[in-house]
């Protein structure tokens, strides 16, 4: 119903560094019409992806926050009989009481279905949503439709969206679940990698600089007993404050890591990582 004679294809954005299988994976699952569910660790770019599909298909982007306690009506539309009921009590409302669609908001699987161009679904970190949730969903994104039963009406996806799907693994999604998805685990980046996404990222940025931080990251990730390592996200943002110093000299990470708070955002962290630097040497 929905499928395209010459689907777009996803070859990167700006700021998004694509290796080959990625956008293999990402390609193949808008050409078959499946939610592509990605895997790995925090700050490996999941989520960064359906921002760089969005941008490089010029597809309004929405996202739907999973939360442990959301119900799969919160995703597909609200009835907001609060304001109906105190819309019917003061009378001042320009809004038809007795019709009832008028109260009826759409949730962001309900947007994706209903927009008039097709989109870009992010359903980010799907493991801390229950099974009944996780299962139900797909079910609806199966069939593309769902109901709204306080008016009897059949909601129809105008266009499939593109799906992608997050989980940091915290909790094992069901077999049929997984079934009905394909699936990629974004690998932390390599050092190679990295100073590809670093180049994008500063490209006016010395390899000097650029290499020294990247040695200097990669040994902070080794710290045994870390429970939050940093990502490539706080390497980026340690850079710029590394930048933003007028006096940082690359040779002082040898004697030293500044602005450790950039990088580690847990106290008990930061203490495990304060004692290995005492006792490191670079």
């Amino acid at each position: 119903m929905f499928q395209e004679k010459n689907p777009v294809q996803f070859s990167g954005a700006s700021k998004y560094v694509l290796d080959d299988e990625l956008a293999q994976i990402v390609n193949i699952s808008m050409a078959l019409e499946m939610p592509l569910l990605l895997k790995g660790e925090p700050g490996t770019g999941k989520t960064m992806l359906a921002h760089a599909i969005a941008e490089n298909l010029k597809m309004p982007l929405l996202i739907l926050n999973v939360k442990s306690s959301m119900k799969l009506l919160e995703a597909l539309y609200q009835y907001d009989t609060l304001t109906r009921l105190n819309d019917s009590r003061f009378g001042d409302s320009k809004r038809d009481v007795s019709n009832i669609e008028a109260y009826i908001k759409m949730g962001k699987i309900g947007q994706a279905f209903t927009a008039s161009t097709k989109t870009v679904l992010l359903i980010d970190e799907i493991d801390k949503a229950d099974t009944d949730f996780q299962d139900d969903m797909l079910d609806v994104l199966d069939q593309m439709q769902f109901d709204i039963i306080e008016i009897d009406k059949t909601i129809q996806a105008k266009h499939r969206p593109v799906i992608i799907i997050t989980s940091n693994a915290k909790k094992d999604l069901s077999d049929p679940f997984l079934g009905r998805c394909n699936f990629h685990h974004i690998a932390f980046p390599d050092p190679d990698m990295m100073r590809r996404i670093l180049d994008v990222h500063f490209p006016d940025q010395s390899s000097e600089v650029l290499n020294a931080c990247i040695e200097t990251f990669y040994r902070m990730r080794d710290i045994r007993g870390v429970e939050k390592k940093p990502a490539t996200r706080e390497l980026i943002n340690w850079i710029r404050a590394l930048k933003a110093d007028p006096d940082f000299k690359p040779k002082s990470l040898t004697k030293g890591v500044p602005y450790l708070g950039v990088l580690f955002k847990k106290s008990g962290d930061m203490s495990i990582v304060s004692q290995s630097l005492n006792r490191m040497r670079f």
